[in-house]
């Protein structure tokens, strides 16, 4: 064969920068499928964390006297380290009587004789079995006056507990991630298209 009577191809820097430009999309898009990939595995555990599925008594429950008992049970296992129950009364003082138990998916404590008629505060904050601490609130209300001795005043950090579960969601980081990269690949597929003009 001969190698002169092949005739030499030529590639426009043009050509080179599509190919380039296409290279790294087609990069940028594995990566980003990768990361969608894995975070949508994340968020599947991420969603299990602990939630409350229901209290005794329930949230805006009437009573006419004290439950005897307050307790909140939650989707999965709770680790005991750290758990707070506290009930605290339209008089912003502490009616549960000692510490709060956790058995498996539930935390309760004891409440003997309430006292004043209104609404009572009943706040948790607790462990979930993946290490998550959840807080949250129910409220049910007195509607007749006990003879009931209150516990001490809580303080304010213990009344202002309103808000259920806490952290940063997994799909907002996948989103966030997914978003710079997008950002990348539009910003190197623009600068290799410039190169090659």
């Amino acid at each position: 064969m001969n190698l002169a009577l092949i005739a030499p191809v030529r590639v426009s820097a043009a050509s080179v920068s599509r190919r380039a430009s296409s290279t790294v999309l087609a990069t940028v898009l594995a990566l980003l499928a990768g990361v969608m990939g894995v975070g949508w595995l994340g968020a599947g555990e991420a969603a299990a964390h602990s939630g409350v599925v229901s209290s005794s008594p329930t949230g805006g429950a009437q009573l006419d006297r004290s439950p005897g008992e307050v307790s909140v049970t939650f989707n999965e296992n709770l680790r005991a380290e750290y758990a707070t129950l506290l009930v605290i009364g339209p008089d912003g003082r502490f009616w549960q009587q000692g510490d709060p138990v956790v058995d498996g998916r539930t935390i309760s404590v004891p409440v003997n004789a309430l006292g004043p008629v209104g609404e009572y505060k009943v706040n948790f904050r607790v462990t979930s079995a993946d290490g998550h601490p959840v807080q949250g609130q129910r409220i049910f209300t007195l509607t007749v006056a006990g003879d009931g001795q209150p516990g001490e005043l809580a303080d304010a950090e213990e009344l202002a507990v309103t808000d259920e579960g806490g952290g940063f969601p997994v799909w907002a980081i996948v989103l966030i991630v997914v978003a710079v990269l997008l950002v990348i690949a539009v910003a190197m597929v623009l600068a290799l298209r410039r190169r090659g003009e």
